[in-house]
């Protein structure tokens, strides 16, 4: 692990919260979509890590439901690592649970799986790899 990746919040509005984290003085990048995790998104980077602003794009998406069980707020947290796969294949060896035993490609082309929150603590946690060259 090199770093914290992102923070994601989940939020009802992207617009909303885009315009709060700009009246912070901080520059929000253009909005991504993710369709395999029915979210749209967009990140603000902060310092070396990122908040990962997440609005759900349907009701039936894991964005929606948490707000709906918890509202607004801080769904997960990201680390960086260099070898997603290996860490991957280590975790699993050692009997930590995972959401999704693929790794998939998320916003920016990064390669992300997470981790249930029963095996980090009661955090659910997501690790990232930097997209693969020429993505």
């Amino acid at each position: 692990m090199s770093h914290i990746d992102h923070l994601g919040i989940a939020v009802k509005s992207l617009a909303a919260a885009r315009k709060f984290y700009e009246q912070l003085g901080l520059q929000v990048m253009p909005e991504e979509t993710v369709e395999a995790e029915k979210v749209r998104l967009a990140m603000v980077p902060v310092g070396e890590s990122r908040l990962e602003l997440l609005e759900p794009l349907s009701p039936d998406s894991t964005i929606a439901k948490f707000l709906e069980k918890r509202g607004e707020g801080l769904h997960h947290v990201a680390l960086h690592v260099n070898d997603l796969a290996g860490t991957v294949e280590r975790l699993k060896a050692a009997g930590t649970r995972l959401i999704s035993d693929d790794i998939k490609i998320g916003a920016g082309g990064h390669l992300y799986v997470f981790i249930h929150p029963s095996s980090a603590g009661g955090v659910l946690l997501e690790l990232v790899e930097d997209a693969p060259q020429g993505v």
